[in-house]
């Protein structure tokens, strides 16, 4: 009988002992594959285009309005006045303008707000000699109806292509969209963010995968959100807008009282190895 407990404790000892070794290792292999994702990441060498302190220095590194004018497919009017920096962070500032006519673009809405707009001096472009871009910053968003903030980049020569990196319609939920994608369509996800009027973190890693197209990763305060792919993004410049519009696909009537949309840490950098 003490022979047969004593097998019997050891074959428990044993049974657990592997059991045990098992869990860990697999627990080993989740830590692994996470760190190596982020080696990857940081082993990267990036070389930067715009630095963080950028804003202090707005009139080198950025321009007021859109690359094509005052006006675009929302309610907004653009204007210089209504961009200011202080602190390095960047502001713009919406407030209605009464009735000033409808806007010179698609779909033609009439204008309720003077508000601002800016975009980067830098062109990137997706090459073969810089495959791999990263976009980032913090921004300070309104969320409510009629109110459309977003930081983007569009095709500097022609539509498409398009990648919100952070795109709020008049709710607290962030979207981050691609267009086109392999199909030829828009790819979205949406996700809800906890007080977008607080700073939060949006961030894009664009890589090369093929000879016309990229993989666009979208990252919400250091978590990754969506994996997206560009269609025929290669080669293509892209202007990088921080935009504050209004209404349009945000709904309506917006504000009554003057918003704000604030933006600070924004970077820019490329890489010539993936």
């Amino acid at each position: 009988m003490k022979n047969l407990t004593f097998v019997s404790i050891a074959f428990i000892a044993i049974t657990s002992f592997f059991a045990c070794r098992k869990d860990n290792t697999g627990t080993a292999n989740s830590t692994t594959n996470t760190s190596a994702s982020r080696l990857t990441t940081n082993t990267v060498s990036w070389v930067n285009v715009i630095p963080a302190t950028s804003f202090s220095s707005y009139s080198t590194y950025w321009n007021d309005l859109y690359p094509w004018g005052s006006d675009h497919n929302g309610s907004a009017r653009m204007r210089s006045q209504d961009i200011s920096v202080s602190g390095g962070v960047l502001t713009l500032t919406s407030e209605p303008s009464g009735s000033v006519g409808n806007s010179s673009k698609d779909p033609y809405l009439p204008i309720h707000y003077y508000s601002g707009t800016v975009y980067a001096k830098t062109v990137p472009v997706v090459t073969d000699s810089w495959p791999k871009w990263h976009f980032k910053g913090e921004f300070q968003c309104e969320s409510q109806t009629g109110t459309w903030p977003a930081f983007w980049v569009t095709g500097a020569d022609s539509w498409p292509p398009e990648s919100d990196f952070m795109e709020f319609k008049g709710s607290a939920t962030c979207w981050t969209n691609t267009y086109k994608n392999a199909s030829g369509g828009w790819s979205s996800v949406g996700t809800a963010i906890s007080i977008p009027g607080n700073w939060h973190t949006y961030s894009v890693y664009m890589t090369k995968t093929n000879t016309t197209d990229v993989s666009i990763e979208y990252w919400i305060d250091g978590v990754l959100k969506s994996t997206q792919t560009g269609a025929n993004f290669v080669g293509k410049n892209l202007n990088i807008i921080i935009d504050y519009q209004m209404e349009g696909s945000s709904g309506s009537p917006g504000p009554t009282g003057t918003t704000y949309m604030r933006a600070r840490n924004v970077i820019v950098e490329k890489s010539a190895t993936l």
